[in-house]
């Protein structure tokens, strides 16, 4: 894997990934292949008994539904590839499949920020407003909160998307990294990178800072009405319905203010990839059993799809 230094003629990238292990190639492809699995069945169950189930068609689980489906796409678009590197040990990827790669992302990860926020939002309105609740949640405003996610961020990521790839890069084509993401790339560019870097901070303020201060906003209103509830019960179950999207908001935005809030001069591979690994693949590992284990409704839907003795 030698590196291409003549900022004219480089075509592709190598991912390095884990190539520091080269002894542990064949169980970190094991272990990958197990975890893509388990997302793809967890997540899939979600999205079957939320369709299937009567007694979940409420706007909780179209948006949980919308999630998981979310979760699905977003780590499609890294462990694919990273298990296609282990097994063949081709670890080259062209600049248009690594600036594809990262566009899609972004956008994804930008989703994720905005439905964590309405997921939010659809708590405090149920919990602080819970005669309004049919009235304020419809049908065609949980359409229009889902779809808005959705594509909120497709313009302007995939603007900065072509930004970042309009750089000369001219000290390597190797990413020390197991998938083209923003700090990676930025430290291969030549010149002055101070302006992209800017650009960045100001997506992430926009695309993550913002969602997250809107789902403190809507928890805080929520903890302050639980905790005004009569009686002990209805305040655990009142929790018991918010703690695990905030556990899984806390794990998300933690490990990716950590990753894009840091200058160019400050990241280490070993952390980037370390964090990347939590909020990209452990984190969507995770979740359905997160929302399935601490929800009645979830686990009581999983008993009558699973097949009775």
């Amino acid at each position: 894997m030698e590196a291409e230094y003549n900022i004219s003629t480089v075509m592709h990238f190598v991912l390095l990934g884990f190539s520091d292990l080269p002894n542990l190639q064949g169980l970190l492809f094991g272990m990958f292949s197990i975890i893509y699995a388990t997302i793809l069945t967890g997540n899939s169950l979600i999205i079957i008994i939320t369709r299937l189930d009567p007694a979940l068609q409420k706007p909780m689980y179209f948006f949980l539904a919308n999630f998981s489906s979310l979760e699905i796409c977003y780590v499609s678009v890294t462990l694919p590839r990273i298990l296609v590197n282990l097994r063949t040990q081709d670890r080259r990827i062209s600049v248009l499949n690594c600036a594809t790669q990262m566009s899609f992302f972004l956008i994804l990860g930008t989703t994720e920020s905005f439905l964590l926020a309405v997921m939010a939002y659809d708590r405090y309105v149920a919990i602080c407003n819970p005669l309004h609740y049919s009235l304020v949640m419809n049908q065609k405003t949980c359409i229009q909160l889902a779809v808005g996610s959705w594509i909120s961020g497709i313009p302007v990521q995939i603007g900065q998307t072509c930004q970042i790839f309009s750089l000369h890069f001219c000290n390597s084509n190797q990413i020390n990294h197991f998938f083209c993401d923003i700090p990676p790339i930025l430290k291969l560019a030549c010149g002055d990178t101070f302006v992209h870097e800017l650009s960045v901070y100001v997506v992430a303020l926009l695309f993550a800072a913002v969602p997250f201060m809107l789902v403190l906003a809507s928890y805080s209103k929520i903890i302050c009405t639980i905790l005004r509830l009569p009686t002990a019960r209805g305040r655990t179950k009142a929790f018991s319905t918010c703690s695990s999207h905030l556990l899984v908001v806390l794990l998300f935005f933690g490990s990716a203010a950590i990753t894009y809030s840091r200058s160019k001069s400050s990241h280490s591979a070993g952390t980037d990839k370390m964090l990347s690994l939590f909020y990209t693949i452990v984190t969507p590992m995770f979740n359905p059993m997160i929302y399935s284990l601490r929800n009645k409704d979830v686990i009581a839907a999983l008993r009558k799809l699973l097949p009775k003795k």
